[in-house]
C-alpha cells in the first residue's frame, strides 16, 4: 500500500510538471503571437503612410515640367525656363538637341543624378530631363522702357542683387506694386527666380509688376545710366541717410542680400549709396523690409 502511494505521488508530480510546461508554452505562444501581430500592425501603418506615386505626383510644384518633347517645345517656342536639370545617364540625340537649345537661349543647365530628377518630378517617367518654368513670363528691359516712355512717366526700377529667398521676392513685388515701381530686375544666377511660392507671397502683384531677368547686374546698370537713370545702392557703410538723398527723376534702387549686401562691382557702379538708420543690436533688415522703406521714400518724394 505504501509503495502504491509513492507511485501515485510521483505520477502526480509528473502531471504537475507537464501542466506547468504546457502553461508556460501557452504563455510563450501568446507572447510571440502578440509580437507578431504588433509587427504586422506597425508594418501596415508604415505602408499606409507611404503615398503612391500618383498621389505624390499631384503634390509636385506647378513650376516643374518633365519629358523631352515637352521641354523641347517650350524652348522652341521661346517660353522662359528658370533652370534645366539633365540626368547624368541620359543619352540620345534629343538630349543633345535640348541642351543645345537651352545654351543658345542662355538657360542654366545642371547635370544631376536620375534619382534626383525622379524625386523632384514625382515619377520615374521623365526621360531624364526636368525644367523649372516661371508662373509668368519675364519682361524685357527695352519693352518696359518703351512702355514707360509711351505713358510719359518718370521711370522707377528696383534691382535685387542675389536675393535668394522666394518669400523676400514675393514680398518685394507686393510692395513694388503699391509704391508704383515700373519693374523689378533680378540676375539669372545666385538669385531666386519667379515661382509659385513667389506668386503666392506677392498676393497677385506678380501679374502687375514686370520682372526683368538679366545675365549681369553691373552691365545692366551701365545700360540704365545710358538711358538717363540715377542708381542708388542700399549699403550699411554709406554716409548718407536715405531720407537725405534725392530720389526724384529716373531712379533705380539696388538692394543686396541680407548677409553680403550688394556686390562690390555693383556697388562701384552705383551713382550714390544710402543707408537706413539702425539703433538696435541687429545690424541689418530683412531685404524686403529695407526695400519697402526705400521704395516709399521715393514715392513720397515724387508725390510732393
Amino acid at each position: 500500500m505504501t509503495g502504491n502511494k509513492k507511485k501515485f505521488a510521483k505520477t502526480e508530480q509528473k502531471k504537475n510538471k507537464m501542466s506547468q510546461t504546457f502553461t508556460g508554452g501557452k504563455k510563450k505562444y501568446k507572447k510571440d503571437m502578440g509580437k507578431l501581430n504588433k509587427n504586422k500592425t506597425a508594418s501596415f501603418k508604415s505602408q499606409k503612410q507611404v503615398k503612391d506615386p500618383a498621389a505624390q505626383a499631384q503634390e509636385i510644384s506647378p513650376d516643374i515640367l518633365t519629358g523631352r518633347n515637352a521641354v523641347r517645345e517650350v524652348l522652341k517656342n521661346d517660353r522662359p525656363i528658370n533652370k534645366l536639370l539633365v540626368a547624368e545617364n541620359a543619352h540620345g540625340g534629343s538630349i543633345q538637341e535640348i541642351i543645345g537649345l537651352a545654351r543658345q537661349k542662355k538657360v542654366i543647365v545642371h547635370t544631376v543624378s536620375q534619382n534626383k530628377i525622379n524625386e523632384l518630378g514625382g515619377t520615374s517617367h521623365n526621360q531624364g530631363i526636368l525644367a523649372y518654368t516661371p508662373p509668368v513670363d519675364y519682361a524685357l528691359l527695352e519693352d518696359v522702357l518703351e512702355d514707360i516712355k509711351q505713358k510719359k512717366e518718370t521711370p522707377f526700377f528696383l534691382i535685387l542683387d542675389e536675393i535668394e529667398d522666394p518669400h523676400n521676392l514675393g514680398a518685394v513685388l507686393r510692395t513694388a506694386d503699391a509704391a508704383g515701381v515700373h519693374a523689378v530686375i533680378i540676375p539669372k544666377r545666385r538669385s531666386c527666380p519667379l515661382s509659385s511660392t513667389v506668386a503666392k507671397v506677392s498676393a497677385g502683384a506678380i501679374e502687375y509688376v514686370p520682372v526683368i531677368r538679366v545675365n549681369n547686374i553691373a552691365q545692366t546698370l551701365i545700360e540704365l545710366k545710358e538711358a538717363g537713370f540715377w542708381i542708388a545702392g542700399a549699403d550699411a557703410s554709406a554716409e548718407t541717410f536715405y531720407y537725405d538723398a534725392n530720389f526724384k527723376g529716373a531712379l533705380a534702387i539696388v538692394i543686396g542680400s541680407e548677409g553680403k549686401g550688394i556686390g562690390q562691382l555693383v556697388r562701384q557702379s552705383c551713382d550714390f549709396l544710402v543707408k537706413i538708420p539702425m539703433y538696435g543690436k541687429i545690424n541689418s533688415l530683412n531685404a524686403s523690409n529695407a526695400a519697402a522703406i526705400l521704395m516709399y521714400e521715393a514715392l513720397k518724394q515724387r508725390m510732393l
